[in-house]
């Protein structure tokens, strides 16, 4: 599974990609074939406290899921999007 993590008009800390690659590596117990996972970053304007976006884009054989999520910070953020993507995994594989 690829990570893959672009952040809009400023640089991602090492500590901020190593939380989202060990975050959102664990949706892949969800789900099987989980190919790619694209993670963009942006600080919303104007600048006020819930300005931290974070729009996790994950590709599976089958299926492209999406969640956005705005908070106080991108860990927050990152990990709003994983819990829904990992409610959506669930969704998807009752279906199968």
């Amino acid at each position: 599974m690829e990570i893959k993590i672009q952040a809009i008009k400023f640089d991602a800390t090492a500590k901020l990609q190593e939380f989202i690659q060990k975050r959102l590596s664990k949706l892949d117990r969800f789900y099987d074939g989980i190919s790619t996972i694209d993670v963009t970053l942006k600080v919303v304007k104007p600048e006020t406290s819930n300005n931290k976006e974070a729009e996790v884009k994950l590709i599976a054989p089958h299926l492209e899921l999406f969640a956005d999520k705005i908070s106080d910070s991108f860990e927050q953020s990152v990990d709003e999007c994983a819990d829904a993507l990992q409610r959506q995994l669930i969704k998807a594989k009752e279906k199968k």
